[in-house]
């Protein structure tokens, strides 16, 4: 066998690289070790980096919704008012941003504060103050809680709820409100009326502390408070013209499409709103709890979905889209005030039971005149209470007094400050445009551009 200069010479080197291996072996163990010591301060700190991410996740996905309240009401208000609708949900965000930092983040955690400093009887009214971030570059062991998250992704979070909550009124009062009044009362609800009654639930207050109230997400503490003040401004603002003259009159909405689309967005947002509430995401367990929340939350829309497409086939011998939009909507505030527990099937079951409240309750604010331009009222007033009773039949720590009692006190509560703060508008600059305003639309009366030019003329 005859052997060429070239693979003598790759012979020579393969045996010197396998002579070396154990050396290059040796000095790797110093490199390694290395990289895992680097790597041991993020593994120390893994829950607080789950648990922020989570809340910013979560965050952005309840964000999102704002999108959908925008193209629910635009599609489901006339053509004339949608540019109002959509000035209302753009300047509502911006100020529920401004005065939560300002004012309602501490009022709703005193201080900012997780770890709050109250008595066996809980709190009543939260701390004033502005909202304060940890210094930028904060290094991790520096933070007083490594077990929950940084308070950026917490008021991040947070905000987005009072901001939904301002949303929910938007819709109820469209058509005839002016503007300006209706901006002013969402400075006074999303900097003291929402974090204020928050407080006593998520902020370690009475209704946590005294009655055991359970709300997961907000069935209650959101929900239904857009719900009253919404409820008090549509009686105290009376109806559209030629709503109730002679008979109900409906009034079909601009542009289904539109409409459809915010229902999606809203389903999805939901996944953050329900999903990062568990508030937790560091161990395998907080993942599981938040898988199973998503797929509650899912469930519930659809039950809420199907009952309101089945319930208005049968009652009206057509399918009302309207109503199966909100049908999906009442079934994912039902679902809200308690994801965790419930089967499947338990779900479908109370998202359903939000679907057929929507169904009946439209028809029946319209035998009492009360005019709800959206059907917010029923989806998240209605359905709200019903979600929070619901939680009694699928968690056991669950009590009748502590569900019943703290529903009572929180509309007590909104009913009275709401109408006082609609009375004190109404008397000042008055809440409603002129009949000629409303008859030529809000969009040419108080904005600048129109919707719909070519199509409204």
């Amino acid at each position: 066998m005859t052997f060429s200069k070239h693979s003598i010479l790759r012979t020579a080197a393969l045996a010197t690289v396998m002579i070396a291996l154990p050396a290059f072996a040796q000095d790797a163990e110093p490199a390694a070790e290395a990289v895992v010591e680097a790597a041991a301060p993020v593994g120390e700190h893994t829950v607080f980096i789950f648990n922020s991410l989570l809340f910013l996740i979560g965050g952005f996905l309840v964000f999102w919704m704002a999108a959908g309240f925008a193209m629910l009401e635009a599609g489901l208000v006339r053509s004339k008012n949608v540019s109002m609708q959509l000035t209302k949900n753009v300047a509502l965000f911006g100020i529920a941003a401004i005065m939560y930092y300002l004012v309602g983040y501490n009022l709703m955690y005193p201080l900012g504060s997780w770890s709050i400093g109250t008595d066996e009887t809980g709190g009543y009214l939260g701390a004033f103050g502005v909202a304060v971030l940890e210094a930028v570059g904060v290094a991790p062991e520096a933070t007083d809680d490594l077990s929950y998250a940084s308070t950026g992704s917490d008021f991040f979070f947070q905000l987005m709820f009072c901001a939904t909550t301002a949303s929910i009124v938007s819709g109820t009062l469209a058509e005839r409100i002016k503007l300006w009044p209706f901006l002013i009362f969402t400075i006074v609800l999303t900097a003291f009326l929402y974090p204020i009654q928050a407080s006593w639930k998520w902020g370690g207050g009475f209704l946590d502390t005294q009655f055991g109230f359970l709300d997961f997400a907000g069935s209650t503490v959101v929900h239904s408070v857009g719900g009253w003040a919404a409820l008090t401004g549509a009686i105290i603002l009376g109806a559209r013209k030629g709503k109730y003259e002679g008979g109900v009159h409906p009034m079909p909405g601009s542009n289904m499409p539109l409409a459809t689309l915010g229902t999606f967005i809203l389903w999805m947002g939901w996944f953050g709103f329900n999903g990062a509430s568990q508030l937790a995401m560091g161990s395998v367990s907080d993942v599981a709890d938040v898988s199973r929340i998503f797929a509650n939350t899912n469930m519930g829309a659809a039950g809420g979905a199907v009952a309101a497409l089945l319930l208005t086939q049968i009652i009206y011998k057509k399918v009302d889209i309207t109503m199966v939009l909100n049908g999906a909507l009442a079934g994912l505030v039902s679902i809200t005030a308690e994801p965790l527990t419930p089967s499947l099937g338990a779900a479908i079951l109370i998202g359903a039971v939000g679907g057929v409240i929507v169904v009946f309750a439209v028809p029946f604010l319209d035998k009492l005149k009360i005019d709800d331009v959206v059907g917010a009222i029923p989806v998240h007033l209605f359905a709200g209470i019903w979600g929070t009773i619901a939680v009694l039949f699928t968690n056991p720590d669950a009590t009748l007094t502590g569900q019943i009692v703290p529903i009572v006190i929180v509309a007590i509560f909104m009913i009275v400050t709401s109408a006082i703060v609609w009375l004190i508008l109404n008397a000042v600059m008055g809440l409603r445009c002129s009949p000629e305003e409303e008859q030529m639309g809000l969009d040419k009366a108080e904005i600048g551009v129109e919707a719909y030019p070519e199509f409204v003329r």
